[in-house]
């Protein structure tokens, strides 16, 4: 598939760098980059502008703030009108525990990225909350063990 940028190999450096550390200032990625800062926040700007750079967050560590359970829910719909899938991804979007929701192909319509303290409040939202939501028909879970690779969300070499 082709790419839907023009981006160059310095382009490729930028994302690849700010993706491993969206703090640091234009003069360090300059430097790290190789150009100079003025080039290099024009480049950026543009990056911002197309929408490829969609913003800057901080990753917080779960445990060190309490948060020590991750778990994935795959959720089956009754029916797969789109109506009730935006009904449900709207449902979705509020529930604090669910941090990321993607609507999937297979044998499930939806998989939920969840972050809760504990165990019990994890059971509490599934049972409470996502079981008893209109028009779910299945729930799936997986609780994790241990997260065994955390790197950015793209695979950011410049030959994708």
């Amino acid at each position: 598939m082709p790419l839907k940028a023009d981006l160059d190999a310095i382009d490729w450096r930028i994302l690849r760098e700010l993706q491993d550390d969206g703090r640091m200032t234009n003069v360090e990625l300059a430097r790290r980059v190789g150009i100079s800062a003025p080039p290099c926040l024009r480049r950026m700007k543009r990056l911002e502008e197309s929408g490829i750079i969609r913003r800057y967050r901080a990753l917080l560590d779960g445990p060190a703030l309490g948060f020590d359970v991750v778990a994935f829910c795959l959720v089956g719909l009754k029916h797969q009108s789109d109506l009730e899938i935006r009904a449900f991804a709207e449902r979705a979007r509020q529930w604090p525990m669910v941090r990321e929701a993607w609507m999937v192909s297979g044998e499930s319509d939806f998989l939920l990225h969840c972050v809760a303290r504990d165990l019990s409040g994890f059971q509490t939202f599934v049972i409470e909350e996502l079981t008893s939501a209109p028009n779910v028909d299945t729930v799936r879970t997986a609780l994790t063990i241990r997260q065994v690779k955390d790197e950015g969300l793209l695979p950011v070499d410049g030959t994708a």
